[in-house]
This record gives C-alpha cells, structure tokens and sequence, in this order.
C-alpha cells in the first residue's frame, strides 16, 4: 500500500521505501532522508537569478560564495522533488521524517484506507 506524502513523492508501507508516485521507481528506505536517494545538483544561484540590469554588479542572486541551490530529482523519471538554498558545505536537510510504524498500524487497523492519507 502506497501513501502520498508529498506532491511527487509516496511511501510503499509493504517494503518500506520512499517511492516517485509518477514513475514508481523506489528511492531509499522509507526511515532514511529520500533526498538521500535523489539524483542532486547543485547550482550556482547566478544561474537562476538573472541580472534584471544589464551588468553583473546588478543582481538579486545571493552570493555564491554564502549560497548554492540544490535540486532533487527523480532517478528513473526526473521530476523534481524538491530545491533548497543552502551555504555551501551544509549538508543535506532532514525535512521529512516519518514515524512508519505508527503509519503503518494506522493503515492495518482501519482497513477503509486505501491509497492516500485517510
């Protein structure tokens, strides 16, 4: 049985893994950070914040020496599941993390639910 956790991303509660809900390819345990299991890139904030004025003085784009921003993606579809701004050398954030034996005895003792949070 499959739970929507977030917008691209479930959680297979039969094996316990972090799933790509459009592909169903299977990320990473499910007690693990799924980002952890992503294809990743890092990007130089200059590279999404284009100047608005001609001249590279004048941008919004934060300093890429302070930040960098990283994307998370599908491996076997591409989606992207997630981005975040982060210094560089800070690792990856922890932003998801499941109790699965509690959602697990939620699913088993109420037999109504199907796919999806319920």
């Amino acid at each position: 049985m499959r739970i929507r956790i977030t917008e691209s991303i479930d959680i297979d509660l039969n094996s316990e893994m972090w799933c790509c809900n459009r592909c169903g390819i299977e990320l990473i345990d499910a007690r693990m950070n799924y980002k952890e299991g992503c294809l990743i890139h890092a990007r130089d904030p200059k590279e999404i914040f284009r100047p608005l004025v001609e001249g590279e003085t004048y941008t919004f784009a934060p300093d890429s020496d302070w930040a960098r921003l990283v994307e998370f993606y599908c491996p076997g579809c591409g989606v992207m599941f997630e981005n975040e701004m982060l210094p560089p050398g800070h690792p990856i954030t922890h932003d998801i993390e499941i109790d699965l034996d509690k959602l697990k005895q939620k699913h088993q003792s109420n037999p109504s639910t199907k796919e999806g949070v319920g």
